[in-house]
């Protein structure tokens, strides 16, 4: 089996997923729907599914254009998030799974961003879709949560394989990679990313998305217990989650 993933540009800077198989088709968040009902007319899906990541209207606004458009969709989301959540045909929680086509689906909790927030992991197919938690050179604003629960929702995520894909839920990775450069100037790996960044959005093209080697080598969030970096923000004895939220307040005022 070779999953299909599809970037869907929404809004003014949102990502949607579509994720094909077997002549099923999901949608991960919904932004909005027009986009969304043309990427499935250009390639004659139909949408069967949607994975909602968590509350915030620009992950959930294009839903109910969605359902109308494909009366049978089912809806999946946070257990934690339901209340809040549109109408959903099936609750998950971290450490659950369920299955897409063959492909083994798994559920992480990453609050921080938003209390409830999950991520979506297909092991067999390297793919993560982490919308607003871990994002391409950076990571949600700590909303609801705090910064040692977005610390530890990050770990998570950081500990997958090296080779998973991070679709993440923003096309925000310039101005990231600009922060990131503040925190890690002399970080060569880091300069070269930013400079291809540059380069991609000068043509127009997506920057999500990446893989979590990529992250792990760059993003200032996800690389907070190094010692380099913690000396690098002048808190060389903090604890990780210290260092992270010292990072996430400077990333705040950026």
């Amino acid at each position: 089996m070779t999953m299909e993933i599809v970037t869907v540009p929404c809004r003014t800077d949102n990502y949607a997923f579509l994720l094909h198989e077997g002549g099923r088709t999901a949608l991960v968040d919904a932004p909005e729907a027009a986009p969304v009902l043309d990427a499935l007319s250009e390639r004659g899906w139909s949408l069967d599914e949607v994975w909602i990541t968590h509350h915030h209207p620009d992950h959930v606004e294009g839903l109910p254009d969605l359902r109308k458009a494909h009366p049978g969709l089912s809806v999946t989301g946070g257990r934690e998030d339901a209340h809040r959540l549109p109408r959903l045909d099936r609750e998950v929680g971290d450490g659950d799974a369920f299955q897409f086509e063959g492909h083994e689906v798994r559920v992480i909790d990453v609050s921080g961003h938003t209390i409830g927030h999950i991520a979506f992991h297909v092991p067999d197919a390297d793919a993560a879709f982490t919308a607003d938690s871990l994002m391409a050179l950076g990571c949600g604003r700590v909303f609801e949560g705090t910064p040692e629960m977005m610390w530890q929702s990050l770990s998570k995520l950081a500990a997958l394989p090296d080779q998973t894909v991070i679709y993440s839920g923003h096309e925000y990775t310039l101005n990231n990679g600009r922060f990131a450069l503040t925190v890690e100037p002399g970080n060569d790996a880091l300069k070269k990313r930013v400079a291809a960044v540059e380069a991609a959005r000068a043509e127009g093209r997506f920057t999500v998305p990446s893989t979590l080697a990529e992250e792990k080598a760059t993003n200032p969030f996800l690389r907070a217990s190094l010692q380099e970096v913690k000396e690098a923000i002048s808190m060389p004895h903090a604890d990780d989650a210290a260092a992270f939220a010292e990072i996430r307040s400077r990333k705040d005022a950026f």
